[in-house]
């Protein structure tokens, strides 16, 4: 069993957020009723991970934690395989203890693209939407965040970020729900909202921007990422099957075309501020995630296609005001 309790207590005291307690424990609850084969065995891995406070705490240029007296070999030895438990590791990548969780995506590379463009999170309160394990919500309490919510459904990505946050020392200033923005009444409560790596993924990706902007305050920013295709205002790919193998894929827009659903949805100031063609550098397989990866799923005759023949993964960022 999960405990949810520090979260409803944090929110207890936001104002702004207060009114999700009125649904948000009966919906973990039912989460909580909802089996899954292996969490159990995750979570008996998680409880012998120390809360200990590290020493140092580095945010802004990595997401990285040691003491000044290094663990003994036996002891990271010991961290190191129940953090193996918890393959596979997507999101990062996290330096622990001198323990280096080399992950199949370079998160840190996105957030470089991304970081220069949008407004200043100091203080302010951030919503990260389909989070993964919050690898960003680190680097955005790096940047002076208030507070980070992440919410993403994956039973796995919770736990890995609980074992980070342990890890941190128990920090309460980010949290992550196992929950969809679907799920989510509109609070429109925080200053940042972001989306990266969702909208493709969504049936409806106007009800889906909509969602996003239900969540933010008058004046706050969106930042959304997510795949594109090359073209003008009335380009979008529609896959009838998958996408670089991926099942649960739906529209691929050009970022001009993103740009116009942004701003039929009632945003301002939308701006298209990085394109960004996907590299194997960037996405691969590594000895924390042992799976295929981007090298796989493209064709291995004309990289510049996928093996189903679509356009290979060419990732935007847009950044957009809610009046």
């Amino acid at each position: 069993m999960f405990n949810f309790a520090n979260f409803y207590q944090f929110i207890a005291q936001d104002t702004r957020l207060q009114p999700w307690l009125n649904i948000l424990p009966q919906q973990l609850t039912d989460w909580q009723n909802a089996e899954h084969g292996d969490f159990d065995r995750w979570l008996r891995a998680l409880a012998k991970i120390s809360n200990a406070s590290p020493d140092q705490v580095e945010l802004k240029s990595e997401v990285a934690l040691s003491n000044d007296t290094p663990l003994a070999t036996g002891e990271c030895k010991k961290l190191e395989n129940l953090l193996r438990t918890f393959h596979p590791w997507r999101k990062g990548p996290y330096n622990v203890h001198g323990i280096h969780i080399d992950t199949e995506w370079r998160s840190d590379w996105k957030w470089d693209r991304v970081l220069p463009h949008i407004s200043p999170l100091k203080n302010r309160s951030v919503l990260d939407v389909g989070c993964g394990n919050g690898y960003h919500m680190w680097r955005m309490l790096g940047e002076g965040a208030r507070m980070c919510v992440g919410i993403d459904p994956s039973h796995l990505f919770l736990v890995q970020f609980e074992a980070i946050r342990k890890l941190m020392g128990d920090d309460q200033r980010a949290h992550l729900l196992p929950l969809g923005i679907e799920q989510l009444p509109e609070l429109n409560a925080f200053d940042t909202v972001f989306s990266m790596g969702v909208l493709y993924h969504r049936r409806s990706p106007l009800d889906h921007i909509l969602q996003l902007k239900n969540q933010l305050v008058s004046g706050g920013e969106l930042v959304l990422e997510t795949l594109v295709i090359e073209g003008d205002e009335n380009a979008v790919l529609v896959p009838m099957d998958r996408y670089a193998q991926m099942r649960n894929v739906y529209f691929f827009p050009s970022a001009k075309a993103l740009k116009v659903w942004l701003e039929k949805s009632g945003f301002e100031n939308v701006r298209i501020v990085d394109e960004n063609t996907t590299s194997v550098g960037e996405q691969r397989t590594t000895d924390w995630m042992t799976h295929n990866s981007l090298p796989d799923y493209l064709d291995p005759n004309d990289p510049s296609r996928t093996v189903e023949g679509h356009p290979a993964p060419r990732r935007a960022v847009l950044v957009a005001t809610k009046p």
